[in-house]
């Protein structure tokens, strides 16, 4: 079966073409700039050159059409027509508590995904357009919803609800959901698999560590704790996000800085983590190791407060689970920052992680950081959220 996987933002469009029988990605790219001035695509078939152009992009529906034009092209395509995609799996940000799993996508399932625009209003929309554009270009092929909140609606009550009126829980569902799900599902599942274990006899930590990023608990195949909230703010320090603060906070810098409540979270979403904690400098993990290693007492501090947060959240998720068996880092710091990861070690190392520190030079690659008397297995499990969306539309259709 060949999938097509799209991730559609507000002004872009990622794709995969993944045959699932292989688990091969045939073909990937990029529409960016999609309703604005200077659009493009970059298209990139398996073992071939990247091929970028300028394409106006009125909307989402015309993006569709140029990736498919891309993938059946004579020179850069890797299919005959459109009638080889026999799926479409579309990632879906929020899914509330509406959904528990991955679902094929009709007119109730959007109209559920519609319902929960309010908690992600930044995400969903832009979603359920790329689904209404592939619907428009690809009548009647199936297309499934993977949702990145669905993995964690199998956390308790006492994980998910916050210390406010429950009034507001029961008006708005005002509680925590997680997101980074389907990475998380994906990289637990992985770590059981390396080890030859069962992932239902193991108690799992998973840091998702990329400019968002996100600490999992899985106890025993299900998620019972995960760091990010309602929204994606909360938890880690991350790329450009504060992470957990105190939320007199907003009021405080708001009233200072003549700014509204809304102003203020977009600073928080955009403006803070490691890129605010060293000063403007950077949100790239690489730039601020540079620097640190260069003397930059700046940089290197928010690399110790992102690293002491990860390990605080290890901790935590230590005892909310009763102990840990497996820790593993995943996503672009967690995979390819050998330093970062050293870091965070430090705080975690009282568990038994004994990571190897030859071991942990790697980038990228599955590898055990433990050596073999550790009580703790560290390991790095490179993600691959596309994938994990190209099974489960394969196994729903």
């Amino acid at each position: 079966m060949k999938v097509l996987v799209l991730n559609c933002g507000s002004s872009s469009l990622k794709y995969q073409l993944i045959n699932t029988e292989t688990e091969d990605v045939l073909a990937k790219g990029l529409c960016e700039r999609i309703g604005m001035e200077g659009s493009a695509i970059a298209h990139q078939p398996a073992g071939g050159q990247k091929v970028k152009e300028l394409v106006p992009m009125a909307d989402h529906t015309v993006a569709v059409k140029n990736v498919i034009d891309k993938l059946t092209d004579k020179n850069v395509g890797v299919i005959a027509s459109l009638a080889e995609i026999d799926a479409v799996g579309h990632r879906m940000v929020h899914g509330g508590e509406n959904f528990t799993s991955s679902a094929v996508i009709n007119d109730e399932v959007l109209k559920a995904i519609e319902e929960c625009n309010d908690l992600a209003p930044l995400h969903n929309p832009a979603n359920l357009i790329g689904v209404r554009s592939c619907q428009d270009v690809m009548p009647g092929v199936p297309m499934v919803a993977v949702f990145d909140t669905a993995f964690h609606q199998t956390m308790p009550k006492k994980a998910y609800m916050y210390g406010i009126p429950y009034e507001y829980y029961n008006k708005y569902k005002i509680r925590r959901y997680g997101f980074h799900g389907t990475s998380h599902d994906f990289v637990s599942k992985r770590a059981a698999e390396i080890l030859n274990k069962d992932r239902k006899d193991l108690r799992i930590i998973v840091c998702h560590l990329g400019n968002g990023a996100s600490v999992s608990a899985v106890k025993y195949g299900e998620s019972v704790d995960t760091s990010m909230g309602l929204t994606p703010l909360e938890g880690l320090i991350m790329g450009t996000r504060s992470g957990d603060l105190d939320p007199a906070i907003v009021s405080f810098i708001a009233e200072k800085e003549n700014l509204t409540a809304a102003q203020v979270v977009d600073i928080l979403n955009k403006k803070s983590g490691v890129l605010g904690l060293s000063d403007g400098l950077s949100n790239d993990f690489r730039d601020l190791v540079e620097a640190g290693a260069a003397g930059n007492q700046v940089a290197k501090g928010a690399l110790d407060a992102y690293a002491y947060r990860v390990g605080k959240y290890i901790g935590a998720y230590a005892a909310a689970m009763k102990g840990v068996d497996v820790i593993a880092f995943t996503a672009g710091a967690g995979e390819n920052n050998a330093e970062v990861r050293a870091m965070i070690g430090e705080y975690i190392e009282f568990l038994g992680t004994n990571i190897d520190p030859e071991r942990n030079k790697i980038r990228g690659e599955e590898t055990i950081l433990s050596d073999e008397g550790a009580k703790v297995v560290t390991m790095v499990v490179p993600t691959n959220e596309e994938l994990a969306i190209a099974r489960e539309t394969a196994r729903l259709v």
